[in-house]
């Protein structure tokens, strides 16, 4: 088993309609070229809902978009630094498809703003089978 690459990727957006699609495609480049191509659709999307609100409801629309894998889960984290809480930002529906679409989510009020993080673990498609080494015996 080949030891597994940590990865981090930071991106400073400002947002705006036209930048959630640009930050979209980033991000999948870098799934893809990390060799997670089954997170692209999860993480795109909760992104999208999360740099959304900050777009309609915030007053500052400066925002950071963290990425960490470290083998099995990967986390992906928006910043902003509003000080309302994403509840009062992110419609019910927005927040409870970002549950969906991930595997956890939580939020982290800062001191300059907050941060909604979600992870989304990866699956294999098909599960490997385990080898099994045929003994001989002794007769």
């Amino acid at each position: 088993m080949e030891p597994t690459i940590s990865r981090y990727y930071h991106l400073d957006v400002e947002v705006g309609p036209e930048r959630i699609g640009q930050v979209e495609r980033i991000l999948a480049a870098h799934l893809r070229h990390w060799g997670l191509r089954t997170l692209v659709d999860p993480v795109c999307h909760c992104t999208r809902l999360l740099l959304r609100a900050i777009d309609e409801h915030g007053p500052d629309r400066t925002a950071v978009v963290e990425m960490w894998w470290a083998g099995q889960h990967l986390v992906t984290a928006v910043s902003d630094r509003n000080r309302q809480a994403p509840a009062e930002r992110v419609p019910p529906e927005g927040l409870s498809r970002v549950a969906e679409w991930s595997d956890g989510w939580g939020r982290y009020p800062g001191p300059g703003g907050t941060t909604v993080w979600f992870s989304c673990r990866v699956r294999t498609a098909d599960p490997v089978p385990t080898a099994i080494a045929a003994v001989p015996v002794a007769g």
